[in-house]
């Protein structure tokens, strides 16, 4: 054993000494390790739970009985503002000179919930959400109304910026919360609307009477959410895709003292639907638990009871040998659980996991008595359900018949690997990763081009099966997926399944960028969300991001992922050597690339513009009003404003579009019934290609985000060059031009000079070296992880695309048509 001297003189030479332990205080822990307290700051998980913190502490409001409405608002430069009619943060002085409302937003562990006085039943527990939104983000301000007062306090980066003020009167009380996350933090802080409306949706399904509105600046979106039916409401609108097998959800509601002073509510509402998986949504005070938990375990041993004691008494299970199993009773079963309880213990800071032990009997208890009273008293849709299930008892058995025969020929032991598998030397599955690949010629190259050591490759041949519509025999009967999951090595199937013989830690799907490569990926994804959905949890699938585009300029070659990226390379390329300058200025180099990206920015805004107007828009009649005119909705009921917008719009038309001819443009006025004046506009008509085209230019589109966005792309086009005409100098060579759009036809029209742009129609066009150089190379290459970031979001979209329904899939697509930016037919 080393004496002290050893230890000393070790210690000395590590220089490993007191002075190294550090202490970090306040909400500096958070801004050093943010991924403890909100999740990953790279994929966007993290960013949307800063939104969902603040709004469960609005929540906690409407669950004490304060708060009957919450507006979210996404704003035009990236921040959030979440805002509630609840009782406000207090203000009073917390006893250190600081108020209660800093002290909440500034310290870890600091809050109104760690007592049962102010919130009976509350989502936080810890103290840390706000105060964490408060640290990660660039700035947050705070404004309180109590009591007649309106309150704020600044901060900045987490720290507070200036004591708290009071700024007016108010008329009622509430908190708002506008924060902009910092990007020193987070890679990506672009919120998704689609996401957060999901998370909001379930709110206002979770809370009867709470009405929540979203309301998205950026592209002028807005949900509104209030559902009197609650989650029963909340399985159907899972439903709605699906045909059901009884017209309404089962309903429960039960409540248990827990002790004297503590009571414990359970809600669920189950429906069953003809497909062929379980959906589970689980949540303990509001908040989603991803992971289920002692709630969904409690439900699923009473339903499993229940149901075989309801068979055995009725005599409906005669033509089967066994009780149908749990996995048998829940196929097709969606049911939301909803719980209530005071201090509700969780495996982590996100909440993902309920872990309170005291709950899984209540909800045994209570789903037991309900749902029993529910068979006795509807007897045919109990008969449909049972039916259901002993269905899905015989498809198991023939399904485990069909996986003993593939077994005896070989195809799924772990000793007999298919044939067309190429597959690595590394035998540790957390070194290996597999490539699924379309075709055997994009197969050939793969394998040719790939590194032994660490990557397998596996060519499927065509379309495989579209598993949303199969179960498990007929599934089995298709030869490539057969092969897949015998190259997985996990097995299938309750009885065989191991998600810990996965042979591979990264499945990678590498499709062609076409209609048919689309579709293949597509069924794959299908085929892993509904077989094997673990392998996405444990984010272990991969897509492969070929490249569309190969540039060549001299020798030097370049491969681009997308049309982004194409024209990123061009701007580059374009604007070597080049100054642009107007009437008031000149620009170039680095500066010119940011503003060249700005009119990029601005030409697909308007593009999305014209697309939203009704009608047959003019894309030239907007672009005219953009650029030209300084209308706004209020100076639509101003007649001299109006007069003079038609003649400049009618001037700036003539001058860059001479052969359109003069567009006729009168001032409409809009009236309700009872003659009640309720909005102006002006409809333009011109001729396009032969077709009439009316353009209506009203408070619409004068108000909404995408014409404030153009305005303030091109007054910062102005305020770099001014006023036009234009010079686009290259060399010698100075080329005048009108319109600031010019510019960038201009650039890409340098940039294309010398350039060999070749488009790559599919993976078999590269060669082996290309294919690994692109694609495969682990430290080059683009691959996507595949996450769930929302189940039921995700639930209904595989349901639509691959299910049988062809109306709501219709419906999907003439949605989003205008989305559609490359068609490939």
């Amino acid at each position: 054993m080393a004496d002290i001297d050893e230890i000393l003189e070790r210690a000395e030479a590590t220089d490993y000494t007191a002075d190294n332990i550090k202490v970090l205080k306040g909400l500096e822990a958070v801004r050093k390790r943010p991924g403890m307290y909100i999740g990953d700051t790279d994929d966007g998980s993290g960013l949307h739970h800063m939104v969902y913190e603040v709004v469960d502490n609005s929540v906690d409001e409407a669950l004490a009985g304060f708060c009957t409405h919450i507006e979210i608002v996404l704003h035009l430069d990236g921040s959030c503002s979440v805002q509630d009619n609840g009782r406000g943060i207090p203000v009073g002085d917390h006893g250190d000179g600081r108020s209660a409302a800093e002290v909440a937003l500034t310290e870890l562990h600091a809050g109104g919930k760690f007592d049962q006085n102010s919130y009976k039943v509350s989502g936080g527990l810890h103290g840390v959400g706000v105060s964490v939104v408060n640290a990660l983000s660039e700035w947050l301000t705070l404004t309180i109304d109590r009591e007649g007062v309106k309150w704020q306090l600044k901060f900045h980066r987490g720290a507070t910026a200036g004591a708290i003020e009071r700024i007016g009167e108010a008329a009622g009380n509430g908190t708002l919360v506008h924060f902009k996350p910092d990007p020193e933090v987070f890679s990506k802080t672009d919120f998704s609307f689609d996401q957060l409306t999901s998370r909001f949706r379930e709110m206002a399904y979770l809370n009867r009477g709470l009405a929540i509105s979203i309301r998205d600046e950026r592209e002028d979106r807005e949900a509104v959410f209030n559902f009197a039916g609650g989650i029963s409401s909340f399985v159907q609108f899972m439903n709605k895709n699906k045909t059901v097998m009884h017209d309404e959800p089962i309903y429960i509601l039960g409540k248990r003292a827990l002790d004297a002073e503590r009571m414990f509510e359970v809600e669920l509402a189950l429906q069953w639907n003809d497909s062929y998986t379980e959906q589970p949504v689980c949540f303990t005070n509001n908040i989603r638990n991803r992971d289920g938990g002692t709630h969904l375990t409690g439900f699923r041993q009473a339903l499993t009871r229940v149901v075989n004691d309801y068979c055995e008494k009725e005599g409906l299970l005669k033509k089967i040998k066994d009780p149908v199993s749990g996995e048998d009773i829940r196929e097709g079963l969606v049911v939301v659980i909803s719980v209530k309880l005071p201090d509700p213990k969780f495996s982590s800071q996100t909440k993902d996991k309920l872990v309170s032990s005291e709950v899984m009997p209540i909800v045994q208890q209570v789903t037991a008595e309900k749902l029993m009273e529910f068979l006795d008293e509807h007897p045919n849709e109990a008969k449909r359900i049972i039916g259901k299930a002993v269905d899905a008892a015989r498809a198991r058995e023939a399904a485990r018949k069909a996986r003993d025969m593939v077994r005896r020929k070989g195809a799924l032991e772990s000793s007999s690997l298919p044939g067309k598998l190429a597959d690595c030397q590394e035998r540790d599955p957390a070194k290996c990763e597999m490539f699924v690949v379309e075709g055997e010629s994009a197969g050939g190259s793969a394998k040719n081009g790939r590194e032994r050591a660490y990557q397998a490759i596996l060519p499927l041949r065509g379309k495989i099966l579209n598993v949303e519509r199969a179960r498990y025999d007929r599934m089995l009967s298709s030869n490539e997926i057969v092969v897949l999951i015998t190259a997985m090595g996990t097995g299938i199937g309750p009885d065989s399944y191991n998600i810990d013989k996965l042979r591979y830690h990264r499945i990678i799907i590498m499709t062609d960028a076409d209609v048919d490569g689309l579709h293949i990926r597509t069924l794959l994804l299908t085929f892993f969300y509904r077989q094997f959905p673990e392998i996405i949890e444990r984010g272990y699938l991969y897509i492969a991001q070929p490249p569309l585009y190969r540039a060549k300029r001299g020798k030097k070659e370049q491969y681009l992922l997308d049309d982004a990226a194409k024209d990123a390379y061009l701007i580059q390329a374009g604007t070597e050597d080049v100054a642009v300058r107007g009437q008031g200025g000149q620009v170039g180099g680095a500066d010119l690339q940011k503003l060249v990206r700005k009119i990029v920015e601005f030409r697909s805004v308007l593009e999305r513009l014209c697309k939203r107007l009704r009608g047959a828009t003019d894309e030239r009649v907007v672009a005219g009003f953009v650029k030209a005119a300084h209308l706004t909705p209020e100076l639509l009921e101003d007649p001299d404003a109006l007069d003079e917008a038609m003649q400049v719009v009618g001037d700036w038309l003539h001058v860059h579009f001479p052969s359109m001819g003069m567009p006729r443009m009168q001032v409409m006025a809009a009236h309700e019934q009872d003659g009640h004046h309720i909005g102006t506009s002006i409809e333009v008509k011109t001729r396009q290609s032969g077709v009439t085209r009316t353009t209506v230019i009203g408070g619409r589109m004068l108000g909404g985000s995408d014409y404030k966005l153009l305005r303030a792309r091109q007054a910062e086009v102005t305020a770099a060059l001014g006023d036009g005409p234009f010079a686009v100098q290259k060399g010698e060579t100075q080329i005048e031009i009108d319109d600031f759009e010019e510019i960038l036809d201009k650039i890409l029209e340098f940039g294309g000079k010398g350039v060999q742009l070749n488009r790559f129609k599919g993976l078999g066009e590269m060669n082996p070296e290309q294919l690994w150089e692109t694609s495969m190379d682990p430290t080059k290459r683009v691959i996507l992880k595949v996450r769930v970031e929302d189940a039921v979001q995700a639930d209904s979209i595989f349901s639509v695309l691959m299910g049988d329904a062809v109306e709501p899939r219709r419906d999907f697509i003439t949605a989003n048509a205008l989305n559609v930016r490359n068609l490939d037919l």
